[in-house]
């Protein structure tokens, strides 16, 4: 991540592009998330290449982000992107995110390759002890690099991405001219990529509300209690949501029966956020057996993401 004051600029000269790789070993959607894009705006507002919100003034890359920090137990690989040569490496910074980066380390632990003609590929926030590269080592595309961390000027688990051309920063999804998005220009990612969007990227059960440092550390959800819980409460983590966006919730109980439905507008963009809905035990307390949560995200009268989770009472 870079507070550096820049907008998206184009490439010059016939020098033909690098054709991209997806550089993390992960299910989009599933597993890994985009939530932040290239800013195409030379003011101090943002957008990302669709004149979307989703990215902040100055961003110089894409975030491909894990749902929470104990999705940093499953070391998930950082690939390279591009055949190429590697040109430089850091390890050895904390993975304790900006509260103990070193001064001018925002990156962090990472990579940079060079890919021949002006094109360069870096890769951010990588784990300390992990980079598996060397200075001048050859790569091809997929190679490992090292795996996601928490190094750098960072707050959450990703891999911040940056692709140059003789200095200049380029977004692959959209090699538009200065200042300019929605343009219809070809992604340099093959294959293609989806466009922004937001994502449930976790769901959990809890006996009450629970706390938003234990969802974002994936430590909240419950998946065993017995019986006389006071309550069933379901979760939703989600990113990059928009003014409008409802959130809406669903408890089925182990004869499929519906036992609970509710819905939660957001008042304000957020770029990362959870909310809870749920019931009070019923007299007697609960039936023994499974219940599934259901978290559906809609925008604009469209589900844009879902995701389940389940509990059992005992």
């Amino acid at each position: 991540m870079s507070g550096v004051a820049f907008f998206c600029a184009s490439f010059a000269g016939n020098a033909t592009p690098p054709s991209l790789s997806f550089p993390v070993d992960c299910r989009l959607g599933e597993t890994c998330f985009i939530q932040q894009y290239v800013d195409h705006d030379p003011s101090i507002a943002a957008r990302d290449y669709t004149c979307g919100p989703q990215s902040y003034d100055g961003h110089q890359g894409t975030d491909f982000r894990l749902s929470d920090l104990a999705a940093l137990t499953r070391n998930v690989a950082v690939l390279a992107t591009a055949d190429g040569i590697v040109q430089a490496t850091r390890d050895g910074v904390l993975d304790q995110g900006i509260a103990a980066m070193p001064k001018g380390q925002d990156c962090g632990n990472g990579v940079v390759i060079d890919h021949g003609d002006g094109w360069q590929s870096q890769y951010c926030h990588l784990a300390q002890g992990s980079i598996a590269v060397t200075h001048g080592q050859n790569v091809q595309a997929g190679a490992r690099l090292g795996v996601i961390g928490l190094s750098g000027r960072t707050e959450f688990p990703h891999l911040h991405f940056t692709l140059r051309h003789n200095g200049t920063v380029i977004d692959p999804f959209n090699q538009s001219a200065e200042g300019h998005c929605g343009l219809d220009t070809a992604q340099l990612w093959h294959p293609a990529l989806p466009a922004p969007t937001a994502d449930v990227m976790a769901a959990g059960f809890s006996d009450a509300l629970p706390d938003y440092d234990a969802i974002r550390a994936g430590r909240a959800h419950l998946p065993m209690a017995t019986r006389s819980a006071s309550a069933l409460v379901v979760w939703g983590f989600a990113h990059s949501g928009q003014i409008g966006d409802r959130m809406e919730f669903e408890i089925t109980g182990p004869n499929g029966a519906l036992l609970h439905e509710n819905s939660v507008t957001l008042e304000r963009a957020q770029a990362q956020f959870f909310r809870a809905s749920g019931r009070r035990a019923p007299n007697g307390g609960w039936g023994a057996g499974r219940y599934i949560g259901e978290i559906r995200l809609i925008r604009e009268g469209e589900l844009i993401s879902i995701r389940q989770t389940e509990i059992e009472l005992r």
